[in-house]
């Protein structure tokens, strides 16, 4: 079972820029794509955006375009979300997640029913 960890949240001031990060303990995350969700008490989990194994093209919620870059680094297996120029919209849990194998895709889909592997999440929060 593909283990995910988030890092990187906390408590940052209107207009900064924070750095989420998506690791993945004894697997080689590169293998897999990987997706970032994020959800405010409340609110339905929604997509941010995900990028394919290796070479790694990406695809970003419509409403998420511009303050967001994925990326990721084979050597650090890792997988990182940018988030820059936070807005009162942004804060709640962010998530890392993974499709199991047997999810063939072309392109990744931001889609949290397409997810099998999970993160606790990190939580974001924006305050003055």
């Amino acid at each position: 079972q593909l283990q995910l960890v988030e890092s990187g949240g906390g408590l940052v001031q209107p207009g900064g820029s924070l750095r989420l990060s998506c690791a993945a303990p004894g697997f080689v995350l590169d293998y897999y794509p990987v997706a970032w969700f994020r959800q405010a008490p409340g609110k339905e989990r929604e997509g941010v955006s995900c990028i394919m194994p290796g070479a790694g093209s990406t695809n970003y919620a419509d409403s998420m375009k511009g303050r967001f870059t994925i990326s990721r680094d084979k050597a650090e297996n890792t997988v990182y979300l940018q988030i820059h120029s936070l807005k009162p919209e942004d804060p709640a849990v962010y998530y890392c997640a993974a499709p199991g194998s047997y999810r063939v895709q072309a392109m990744c889909r931001i889609d949290p029913a397409g997810m099998d592997y999970w993160g606790k999440g990190t939580l974001v929060t924006v305050s003055s």
